[in-house]
């Protein structure tokens, strides 16, 4: 593969080239196709004149050709009776030859079979016989028609008869063109750094022979911008394989059940064009990747790895992927890469001083002409987050928009805590929160990242925290994004920052904590009845406690007088249960012991209440489950089987 960056990656005034006989399909199939095309932002050159008969092509036209990244060629009943429309397909086979099969061909068969174009059959067995009779003395140019029909043809394309009507056909059409089409430079530009990364990486994807199949790791600390350089490769190089797909935060999502299939279903439909119901347990996922994907040239993305399960169940072997496959995978632990056999880890380095300066100054300054003092004190700001873009871009976000004396203040807190100190240097953002945005930051980081914002906005609306516009200034300050599906995201490690805030409350005692969410701390507060007023949240995945049920006394809750949420597993209370916090805005307890509540307990300003698998027979002792919607109102409630 030829070696591609943000400046040599090759250049095409147009997207698409559309070749089409005009009198079939102008006004009809060919006036929906392009405005399709034009919808989705490709760029597409169509020729709108009507050509006498005669009339040879012209050089803007071919020019066109050679300038067009995809040529759609739409084959018709009367394509072949153009002379125009074969010669613009002769030309489009050279082009595609010569550049090495950069430019692509997409083949569409509108109201013809493939084997009618191919073998010249048909409507195109009569044209030719005409063709051949006015070109007695060039018969050299029909057999070049001829040979580019052939070509053309036996390249993978639709069928207007495969499809139920027109317009699923035009959108199957567009969206394969799209996958085609990688990022234009002028966006990959605004990616500070990127390039001299960008061109360290392909020359580990290109050592050896092309047809190899390589598997590439890019290895580092979090926040030092894996994923964004693996998704830029990704984008820029895409188009030159057959099949191609970038899973995303796989150990976020690995955490998910049924997450591997569901990332086994991304490959069958990205890469084979399968439909996604043929996978229904990891086996069949790895026996169809293992089998399928073995003939075809593919481009894969694995991001975040953290286990080599994950690879097993996504990469396989080696001898999944057909010839000339590159595989890259993202993770912070060299040895899992390693020990998988990566052919090259490539490990990317802080921003250097010119690009980590451009970085922090695009978020500080933005659109608005800085302050020369400003400008002035940048540069000290830059030395100390130590090149992590993720630290430049928080304490860019921090500074936009501050005051001189702010700026200075700033520095002179950062000399408190030094470069390599991230956490702290993460932590300036969460300094200038106001309390209510603290309480929502610490709450989403140790509770409820990847949560949706509409869940969290629901919770924490109970909890008095007036979510709706303490979420979106966590957003507005880096700190908070919203993915797909609306759920809220932060980095690991800014997540990681909001943690330690708590941790730090209480270096030694978890129970004087606000917020608990490892198994050890919480059955450590639960078990040594250590916990306090202080303790606002103890929430536990699923997966904690199963198999190894905690026994507790009847006052394991009695000092947790302030405990707003409360999601925990397989707990026992032999001696019964005395207290509840009457705070409590969240309170999911599977498999609950007893058959009714403490008789302190209010729910009326609860906002999730969920006993799946519990024992619960009344709410309080003389009043059943099931007369709790008489006087509870707004709240979500489940007990039982859930």
């Amino acid at each position: 593969m030829a070696s591609s960056s943000i400046h040599n990656v090759p250049h095409w005034p147009y997207d698409a080239f559309l070749s089409f006989r005009g009198a079939n399909t102008r006004k009809s199939f060919i006036s929906h196709l392009y405005a399709a095309l034009n919808g989705k932002g490709i760029y597409v050159f169509k020729d709108d004149k009507e050509l006498e008969r005669g009339a040879s092509i012209s050089p803007g036209l071919l020019k066109a050709i050679e300038d067009s990244r995809i040529s759609i060629i739409v084959f018709s009943q009367n394509y072949a009776s153009s002379t125009w429309c074969l010669d613009e397909l002769v030309k489009i086979v050279q082009c595609k030859n010569k550049n090495d099969h950069q430019q692509m061909i997409f083949p569409i068969f509108y109201d013809v079979e493939p084997t009618v174009v191919r073998k010249q059959t048909g409507s195109f067995r009569e044209a030719f016989s005409k063709h051949e009779e006015a070109y007695r003395e060039n018969l050299e140019k029909v057999k070049n028609w001829r040979d580019a029909l052939k070509e053309v043809a036996n390249i993978s394309g639709w069928e207007l008869k495969e499809y139920r009507n027109e317009s699923e056909f035009i959108w199957d059409i567009v969206k394969a063109i799209s996958s085609k089409i990688p990022l234009k430079s002028e966006t990959l530009k605004k990616l500070v750094g990127i390039d001299s990364r960008l061109e360290e990486l392909r020359s580990l994807m290109n050592k050896g022979p092309n047809d190899d199949v390589r598997m590439i790791g890019i290895c580092g600390m979090g926040g030092l911008g894996k994923t964004n350089l693996a998704r830029v490769v990704y984008d820029l190089i895409s188009h030159e394989f057959e099949g191609s797909s970038f899973l995303a935060d796989v150990r976020e999502k690995f955490k998910n059940k049924g997450s591997v299939i569901s990332f086994q279903r991304q490959l069958l439909v990205e890469i084979l064009k399968l439909e996604k119901d043929s996978i229904w347990n990891v086996g069949d996922g790895i026996n169809i990747l293992g089998s399928r994907l073995q003939h075809k040239k593919v481009l894969l993305v694995i991001d975040d790895v953290v286990d080599i399960k994950q690879l097993e169940y996504l990469a396989g072997k080696r001898e999944w992927f057909g010839s000339g496959s590159r595989i890259i995978v993202t993770s912070r632990d060299e040895h899992l890469l390693k020990t998988y056999g990566m052919d090259e880890i490539y490990k990317p380095n802080e921003l250097n001083y010119h690009d980590a300066l451009q970085l922090f100054n695009m978020k500080a300054f933005k659109i608005q002409k800085p302050l020369e003092e400003c400008v002035q004190l940048s540069e000290g700001v830059h030395r100390y987050a130590g090149g992590l873009p993720l630290a430049l871009e928080v304490l860019g976000s921090f500074l936009n928009g501050r005051s001189v004396d702010q700026w200075r203040s700033t520095l002179e807190r950062l000399q408190i805590e030094p470069p390599n100190k991230i956490m702290g240097i993460l932590q300036i953002s969460f300094d200038g929160l106001q309390e209510l945005e603290k309480k929502i930051f610490l709450d989403i980081a140790c509770f409820f990242k990847w949560k949706t914002r509409d869940y969290v906005s629901k919770i924490l609306e109970g909890c008095g925290f007036s979510p709706v516009i303490g979420i979106e200034v966590l957003i507005e300050k880096s700190l908070l994004t919203v993915h797909e599906n609306n759920r809220l995201w932060m980095h690991d490690l800014i997540q990681e920052m909001g943690r330690q805030i708590v941790r730090r409350q209480s270096p030694e005692e978890p129970g004087k904590r606000s917020r608990l969410w490892k198994e050890a701390d919480v059955h450590h507060v639960l078990s040594q009845n250590t916990g306090s007023e202080v303790v606002e949240g103890i929430m536990v995945d699923d997966y904690f406690f199963r198999g190894n049920d905690v026994h507790l006394s009847a006052k394991a809750f009695s000092l947790m007088t302030n405990l707003r949420l409360l999601k925990i597993h397989n707990v026992q209370l032999p001696e019964g249960l005395e207290y509840l916090s009457n705070r409590l805005r969240l309170l999911d307890w599977h498999r609950y012991p007893l058959k009714s509540l403490p008789s302190n307990l209010q729910l009326d300003k609860t906002v999730e209440f969920k006993m799946c698998y519990s024992r619960i027979e009344e709410l309080w002792k003389g009043i059943k489950v099931r007369s709790i919607f008489f006087f509870v109102t707004n709240l979500y409630f489940s007990v039982n089987n859930c």
